[in-house]
Formats: structure tokens, sequence, C-alpha cells
């Protein structure tokens, strides 16, 4: 694999950054330490910066060696989950309950070290901007960053985000135009009947009932309501309701995300889930009410962008190991925002893992830091094709 030979040099350095931000995790919109790390590492480069960003986002700025009228984004996501790490690794995180279980640690120093290399050669004409993102992870921190003033301030031409992937193997790369990833939305139905005491059902209306005919219904959505090939995901996440074996309560909660690629099938959820949630609870002699709630627009790749993205790729694993035919995920991403703004790609690159089921957001899960200079020599090789400025 073409690794760049100088971002090989300074590999290990990049996994001590990588395995430094492992151990101290901070989750959305509190990444103080890691956002004082990029920003200190940027500025030792010779790159400008901006702190505070979306509360506690980075933007560095890096001007090329050749004339260039282009401006490009580079973006890394910097935050933790909240969940328990089970890795046993010497640099596991040291905050209970926190965890870098996504690889946010490692895209920011594949970031870091492309910013590295390309301070130092500047061979491209324009400018480069790179965004060290907080609160990816539920917060949209990619939305703060917009309403903000980011793109306002930091006009581009394109946006390329990068995301590694444990069902890929390491060493190959996966991205395709149009959908990489879903929209993201949130339900919660309250379903309301009368307490009674357990021995007495006759006496009281019973909501666990209701809820439950509500949560097999809406099954039907995917399987009765929406055009077989259209890709969409309902699923009940969190049932709530009682206290005691001898209670039927007075009410249930139930919560849940939908999932969708199209526009179409995301405007049609909140319609059908109501009409089924009332009509259903109603036939048992309950009341439901549904909260629902647009979280996450879909990733969707532009064309242009794409291509120059399996490229850059291409040229670090080869054509044979850019994956063009790997399926969309239902899982989201924030990106999705910039996207919406600007054309540009978000791509996969594989960690391996998969198999031994150290899947994203699984306390066993950690990045594999073998495949920090290829991030990096991706980062660099996009850079350079996309501003390759005016030349003499």
């Amino acid at each position: 694999m073409p690794i760049i030979n100088r971002i090989a040099e300074f590999a290990p350095e990049m996994a001590a950054w990588r395995q430094r931000i492992h151990a101290n995790p901070e989750v959305a919109f509190e990444e103080r330490t890691t956002a004082e790390l990029a920003a200190g590492l940027l500025e030792s480069f010779g790159i400008r910066v901006e702190r505070g960003v979306a509360r506690t986002g980075v933007v560095g700025t890096l001007e090329g060696s050749r004339p260039g009228q282009r401006r490009v984004a580079l973006r890394a996501d910097i935050d933790a989950l909240p969940i328990t790490e089970e890795t046993g690794a010497p640099y596991a995180s040291r905050h209970a309950g926190r965890m870098h279980a996504c690889g946010h640690d490692g895209h920011t120093a594949m970031l870091l070290g492309a910013a590295k290399y390309l301070a130092e050669t500047r061979n491209f004409g324009g400018t480069i901007h790179f965004i060290f993102q907080p609160a990816e992870e539920n917060e949209g921190g990619a939305r703060v960053m917009i309403e903000e003033g980011l793109l306002a301030r930091y006009p581009v031409d394109a946006i390329y985000g990068m995301h590694n992937w444990p069902e890929l193997p390491a060493g190959q790369f996966a991205v395709r135009p149009g959908a990489m990833m879903a929209a993201f939305d949130i339900f919660e139905i309250w379903v309301k009947g009368r307490g009674a005491h357990g021995a007495m059902p006759h006496l009281g209306v019973d909501p666990i009932v209701a809820a439950a005919a509500v949560v097999t219904a809406l099954q039907t959505i995917t399987s009765r309501s929406l055009d077989p090939l259209a890709s969409a995901v309902v699923s009940v996440t969190e049932i709530h309701g009682g206290e005691t074996w001898n209670v039927i309560p007075e009410s249930v909660v139930l919560r849940g995300t939908t999932r969708s690629f199209s526009a179409a099938v995301r405007d049609s959820f909140e319609p059908l889930m109501r009409r089924i949630a009332e009509g259903v609870a109603g036939a048992a002699g309950a009341e439901a009410k549904l909260r629902y709630e647009k979280r996450y627009p879909p990733t969707l790749n532009s064309a242009a962008e794409t291509e120059t993205a399996a490229a850059a790729a291409a040229q670090i694993v080869g054509r044979e190991n850019v994956r063009r035919d790997f399926l969309p995920s239902m899982a989201a991403e924030d990106f999705a925002y910039f996207l919406e703004k600007k054309p540009g790609a978000y791509i996969w690159i594989g960690n391996g893992g998969a198999a031994a089921g150290k899947l994203l957001h699984n306390p066993t899960y950690d990045f594999n830091d073998e495949i920090l200079p290829l991030g990096a020599s991706y980062w660099v090789r996009l850079a350079e094709a996309a501003l390759k400025g005016e030349q003499a």
C-alpha cells in the first residue's frame, strides 16, 4: 500500500495522539481537552487556528504554496460516547461511563496527521479548512456549527468526511454517490389508560396491553404502508410502565427511532405512526399521544466529489480495494448537515474487528492504529487532488 513515506515516519506519533485522546474521552460539547490538544498541535504545525467554534470545536486554516481560488474543508469528529469501556487496553478510558466507542479518537488523529504533512509540503493551490467538530453523537454539532456561521466565515467549494468501519477489512475504503447513511428521527408515544388492581383488570383500562398492541402495529408501517423497495426502519427501543406486581399502571411510555434515505419516506412516518397509535390505543379504550422529532438528515454524497474521494483512496490502496458496491448504512451521521449546504463526500475506511464482535458503539471496540497512516495519506491525496491550483 503506497502510504506516504513521511506520514509512515510519524505514524507512532499519530498513535500516541490517538491513545491520549482515547484515555481521556469527552462527550458532546465537553471536549475541551481534546479540542485544546488539536488546536495546540495545529498551531505547532504553523496552521492558523480558531478555537471555541460551536463551544468546543476547532478550525485550522492552511494556504497552499501555489495560487488557487478553491477552498475545501476536511472534517473529523472529536466526541466520545456515554459507554463503560471493556477493552482492557493500557490506554483505556480513565473516566467511568465514557468511552471512545466510535473511533472519533482515530478520526481526530488521522486528520491531525494529514494537517502536519500538508503544513510541511503545502503542495496544493488554494485553502484547506481542517474542522474538528464536537457533538456528532446525537447532539448535532455540525448543525450548531452551521447555525453559528461556520460556513459563512469559512466558505468552501466542497467538504469531505471519513469514518472508520469495522465491517470493512483494514486496507479497504468504501464510498458511493447518493445515500451513504440514513436520516435519524426519534419518537415518543404516551399511552394513557386507567389504573387498577392487577387482580381486577376489568375495572381499569390496561395501558400495557394497549402499548404492546401499538408496538406490534407499528411494524406494519414498513411491511404494509411503505413501498417494499423503499428502505425504512421503525424500532421501538424503550418501554416504561408500571412499578410493582399487582398494580395496572395509569400510563406507559414508548420511545424509539426511525431511519430512512428518502424525504418522502421520512415525511410519511409521523402521520402513519400517529394514526396507528391513536387507533390501536383507542380500540383498547386507552388514548395515545405522539411526539415526533426530526434529527439528522440522510448523508447524501454528491457525484463529482465522490469520484474525487474514490480516486484519492485508490492512490493509497488500489482501485480493487475501494468498494463501490458496499451498501449504505441505516446508521446516521450529522455530517449530513454539511452535505445539505455544500457538495462533498463521506467515505468509510476499513477498521476490521467485526468478526470478533468489536463493532461501533460496543464496549469492546477499539480503533485500529494500523490504519492511521492510511487515513492520513488519504486526506493528503484528497486535498492535493481537490486543490490542484493554477499551474505555472
